[in-house]
Parts: C-alpha cells; structure tokens; sequence
C-alpha cells in the first residue's frame, strides 16, 4: 500500500495514463505471424511497462482438414482464440500458429498480476464470439475472478472511478472492455459506456494527427454528472511498419497528444495511449514510455 501510494498518491484511474499496445497479440515471440504489431510477447510487453492490451477474439471450429494438411501441427480443438480475421483463412496473417487462446493469453496476464502486486493491467477486446462463448473461456482462466475489477461493485457511476490505492490494496487489478455490449455480467465492461475513444487511424501516411471521437453520438470531451470515462488515445497507420512507428512514436505522438488530444478531451489526458511497436521511436528521445511518464508526472 505505501509502495502504490508513493507512486500514485490520490489520484482515481480516471487520474493517470498508461501504455497500451495496438493488436498486442500480433508479435514475432508469440506466434509465426507474417506481418506483426508488436515485436515482443505479451509478457514481454507487460514486463517492460505496457499496461493496456488490444486483443482481437474469434471462435475457431476444429478443422479436421487443417490438421491432415498441416501435418499435425494445426490440431487444435474448437475455442476462442486471437485471430486478425477468420481464423482458417490465411496462417500468418489471418491467424497465425502456434494458436493464440484467448484463455492462455489470459492466463499470462493473471499470472503476470500475481507475480506484481503492485501493478494493474486493462484488456481491450475487439470481440467477435458470443457471451457465452467468451465466458467459458474465461471461466478456465485460474486465478481471473479474484483479480478481475467489477465497476458495480465498486458503484462507478455514482462515486467515479477507485483510487489507484485502493485498486492495489483490493487486489482487483484487472480490467476488461469489449465492443460487444452483452457481457457485463461477466465482468466485461462494454466500452462505449465506459470510455471515449478517439478515431483509431493515423491514415496510410500517417498525416492524419487529427484527434475526432470513434463514435458521433460519445463527443471526446463528455461530461457526465459523478462519473468521467476513461480517455483511450488511440495513435498508429493502417499498416504497422518498424519505419512508421519510427515516424510516429516519438514528437509526433507527443505534439499529437498536447496540441489535438488533450483540447478534443476538454483539457484531460488520455488515460491509455496505444501505439505499435511500443519500443520503437524517433530520434527525439521522446518514447512513448517516457511520454506517458510526463503525463503522469504533471498531476
């Protein structure tokens, strides 16, 4: 407690922003993917300061002809997994193998909060299963319900959202958001109730630093009596490349963030900032690590 109170003072979640990682699940450690996201595992990611992942999930059926013709290597029974698209279409870029599940990447996160008590993590789905699909999946996550943060018990939209210390303290430091809006009862908050999310896209030249909401009917700067959403800033191209994140991780991101996103937002910082190749910057020295430091340093 007085480690998260050093660190965060008395500042709510609504209070202080992450790192957070575009298609998290597309990297070259995890999977053989042809085109990638990201260029470490998921534990990887989160062991070196990414606090918020972006996890696609699609139903994959088994596929007795995947397995003949993969020679054993594609064998994997019928489940959720994290898929780019349909999950039988095209191995590496569609999907990639060895198969994600949604379960075991779960997994690696619960087990990387177990390991940092000090740490709090938020999943963001892109979600193309069914609820029950998804909740049986991670009804066979060990360890998930004691860690997973649950905002009606917490009463969010009357009191706003816990502070940091208190999260810590309680032990529920996991957050999940889905654009399917019928699984609250699982733990899984829909998004567009929750936050305001600006337009994912850079464009293909990445010349588009312009900050404008992802839904017309939830304006950036909303204002609610008693509760404020969490701001998630979107910032990456079409296309992920090593020379674009170069381009776009660096000043671009931070004069992106003071100059377009933060007045779009009514004067607020974005409270998760998801990037491609997190590592990656220009020459600057401004990352996208040390940028998110300096918004947390200015409250």
């Amino acid at each position: 407690m007085d480690q998260a109170r050093a660190r965060w003072g008395d500042r709510r979640l609504d209070e202080v922003s992450f790192l957070a990682t575009h298609n998290a699940f597309t990297n070259y450690e995890d999977a053989r993917w042809s085109s990638v996201n990201q260029s470490e595992s998921i534990r990887h990611q989160l062991d070196n300061g990414v606090r918020g992942l972006s996890l696609d999930t699609h139903w994959y059926e088994r596929s007795q002809w995947l397995c003949i013709i993969s020679f054993g290597s594609d064998c994997y029974p019928s489940d959720v997994y994290l898929c780019h698209g349909e999950c039988k279409t095209f191995a590496g870029a569609t999907y990639a193998l060895p198969r994600q599940s949604f379960q075991g990447t779960m997994q690696t996160v619960v087990d990387f909060l177990a390991a940092n008590p000090q740490e709090v993590v938020t999943v963001f789905l892109e979600d193309y299963v069914t609820a029950q699909q998804l909740g049986n999946s991670l009804s066979r996550v060990r360890g998930l319900d004691r860690l997973l943060f649950r905002p009606d018990a917490w009463n969010v939209r009357r009191q706003g959202w816990p502070r940091m210390t208190d999260l810590v303290a309680s032990g529920k430091r996991l957050l999940i958001f889905s654009d399917a809006g019928d699984r609250e009862h699982l733990g899984v908050m829909y998004d567009k109730a929750w936050t305001v999310s600006n337009f994912w896209s850079l464009g293909d030249l990445g010349d588009d630093v312009s900050c404008v909401t992802r839904w017309s009917d939830v304006p950036l700067d909303r204002q609610e009596p008693g509760f404020r959403r969490l701001f998630t800033m979107s910032h990456h191209r079409n296309v992920p490349t090593l020379i674009n994140a170069a381009l776009d991780n660096g000043t671009k991101l931070r004069d992106r963030i003071d100059q377009k996103c933060r007045p779009a937002a009514g004067g607020r910082d974005p409270n998760f900032v998801s990037v491609d190749f997190h590592r990656v910057s220009d020459r600057s020295g401004h990352t996208p690590a040390s940028i998110v430091a300096g918004l947390n340093a200015r409250n």
